[in-house]
């Protein structure tokens, strides 16, 4: 009997490749492959691994009528059209127990960094500059979090959270949390610090904006981890230039690509870093040393309970 085939198109870590062939797959990693070339070698495959590199909509998916899985190494599903992959049996896993607990350890120093205004002070201390007033932080005891999105992520922050002696408010319109429960309300009228752990959907896209923001009682410190168009450039800007958002960590923008940028998104985004209570990154809370290999384990997992193998 043949072996199934499955075609890895994004680099990830070995143990994927290895653990696949373990249950019996025929393997192909082909991180050489543009966007463009991919739907060529589809109908040969019956699983596809992929982290980002292309979307799967599904004019490509029509071409691999024998594809039985898709599996993303990340948290993310958005560049897959799920409705199709439903229609046509085709199983999709993703991996967001596997970097849960990087994307929490990464926000919570973000968190401390904004706190303690350490990126400033190392920045001036580089510089020869020696300036303890102003460098004053504030500290993360008896704020009030508040918590959107309570899957894996948000789980995981709350967990870190509770040695801060903080407040934990958690709001998830469709996994209503078991702990920390509030409504969308409780955040805008009691939230210290807000952070951001929801999947981009249609819903979702745009989310943050001037009316999301005008509606809390206090000014906030804004955190997102999870996907670059929940918080589009130009609310955050106002926020930060009305004070009602007084700290800012984006581990994500709305375009990633920054060599594309138009002279718009570029001036947003010099408003933005000007304000020294910003901390930026690119794209990493989930990308450490232990989480490539924790996503593979996880795939893994999920690939063998569902086809037993």
């Amino acid at each position: 009997m043949t072996a199934e085939k499955v075609l890895i198109v994004d680099e990830v870590h070995t143990s994927l490749a290895e653990g696949l062939r373990d249950l019996g797959y025929e393997v192909d990693e082909r991180y050489d492959l543009s966007a463009a070339e991919i739907p060529w070698l589809l109908p040969s495959y019956q699983g596809l691994i992929i982290r980002s590199k292309t979307p799967l909509t599904a004019e490509l998916l029509s071409q691999a009528p024998g594809l039985g899985f898709i599996a993303r190494a990340g948290a993310g599903l958005d560049l897959i059209d799920l409705e199709y992959c439903a229609s046509k049996n085709i199983a999709v896993f993703s991996a967001n127990e596997g970097n849960k607990d990087a994307v929490a350890e990464h926000v919570m120093g973000q968190l401390l960094i904004l706190a303690h205004k350490l990126n400033k002070a190392d920045q001036e201390v580089r510089e020869g500059i020696w300036r303890r007033e102003a460098n004053r932080g504030w500290e993360i005891q008896g704020k009030t979090v508040g918590i959107i999105g309570y899957g894996n992520m948000g789980r995981a922050l709350a967990q870190r959270l509770r040695g801060f002696d903080v407040r934990i408010l958690a709001y998830d319109k469709y996994r209503p949390a078991d702990e920390f429960q509030a409504s969308l309300q409780d955040i805008f009228d009691q939230a210290d610090i807000v952070t951001l752990h929801v999947p981009l959907t249609e819903e979702t896209n745009g989310m943050v904006n001037a009316a999301f923001i005008a509606s809390f009682h206090k000014p906030i410190v804004l955190l997102n981890s999870s996907r670059g168009p929940i918080s589009p450039l130009a609310p955050l800007v106002d926020g930060m230039k009305s004070g009602q958002v007084k700290g800012l960590a984006l581990d994500v923008l709305p375009n990633e690509k920054m060599s594309t940028w138009t002279s718009e998104e570029k001036a947003l985004f010099d408003t933005l870093k000007s304000y020294p209570a910003t901390v930026f990154s690119p794209h990493v809370a989930g990308w450490t040393t232990e989480s490539y290999v924790k996503i593979n384990l996880v795939l893994l997992e999920k690939i063998k309970a569902h086809f037993k193998r």
